[in-house]
């Protein structure tokens, strides 16, 4: 049995974190320069998860969500990615937006649904991983949260 810990990314560790999301084939070039908002799963000194969410006012941009190979299917994403909507939550965010290639599917289990790319809000359209890292044909989902205005 593996002891995972879930732990806030700390600046030096970017190198880390870096590298795993290297091998998962995501992006790294936008990463935050302070890495708030970024969780790191380890086993003892092994990082074997990240997920991150940025923040834009009201609403938050859940990003760089990446799990080793030989970690996957341990519900090591699951459990950061669900810290990472707690703390929108608690932050009272309105909604939770990611643009993925290949993990549509994967996101749809958190009430994620893919929405038009122009219903964005203009906070994540001007990301450098909506405007022009990711390509295009990425999908963009969204995920309203209890504190939506009306």
């Amino acid at each position: 049995m593996m002891t995972l810990q879930i732990e806030n990314a700390r600046p030096e560790e970017k190198g880390l974190l870096i590298s795993l999301l290297k091998e998962a084939d995501l992006l790294t070039e936008d990463l935050p320069e302070g890495l708030s908002n970024f969780l790191l799963a380890k086993e003892g000194e092994t990082l074997v998860g990240v997920a991150g969410l940025e923040q834009f006012e009201q609403v938050g941009l859940l990003r760089s969500v990446a799990v080793s190979p030989v970690h996957q299917g341990q519900g090591i994403a699951s459990r950061m990615v669900e810290q990472l909507l707690a703390g929108a939550d608690e932050q009272e965010l309105q909604a939770v937006y990611l643009i993925t290639t290949t993990a549509d599917r994967y996101f749809d289990r958190y009430g994620f649904t893919a929405v038009d790319r122009q219903q964005v809000p203009e906070a994540i359209q001007q990301t450098r991983q909506f405007s022009g890292l990711c390509p295009s044909s990425a999908v963009v989902m969204k995920r309203t949260l209890k504190h939506q205005t009306a």
